[in-house]
């Protein structure tokens, strides 16, 4: 009895951190991108609160780890095809696509900065 109440309650928190994980919703970083994005500085705001909306619930607020790995200096371990690999396939406790075209993109840009 104690074994199939151990399998459920490691069942039911690896379903809450993967929910957590999905925070914000695509249509919210849709309603970010003006179309008048000329890169820089506006890029990098963009990519902050793609991060702020979908990420900080296993990542941190200051990226630094929480249920999902520390994200502070991933730069100086991933590339940006790298980290975009990881966004858009996932990993083991990350579910993958929870953001996709061009914000993943922003995002691994992002990312791949913090050294």
């Amino acid at each position: 009895m104690r074994k199939k109440w151990m399998g459920l309650s490691l069942g039911l928190m690896l379903a809450i951190g993967l929910a957590a994980c999905g925070g914000g919703n695509n249509a919210d970083n849709d309603n970010n991108n003006t179309g008048n994005d000329t890169g820089g500085e506006t890029a990098t705001n963009d990519a902050e609160e793609i991060v702020k909306n979908n990420c900080i619930s296993c990542h941190g607020e200051n990226l630094e780890g929480q249920n999902g790995p520390e994200l502070a200096h991933i730069g100086s371990k991933l590339s940006k095809d790298d980290i975009l690999d990881v966004i858009e396939n996932g990993r083991p406790g990350m579910p993958g696509n929870l953001i996709t075209g061009d914000d993943a993109d922003k995002v691994a840009q992002w990312l791949s900065e913090k050294k």
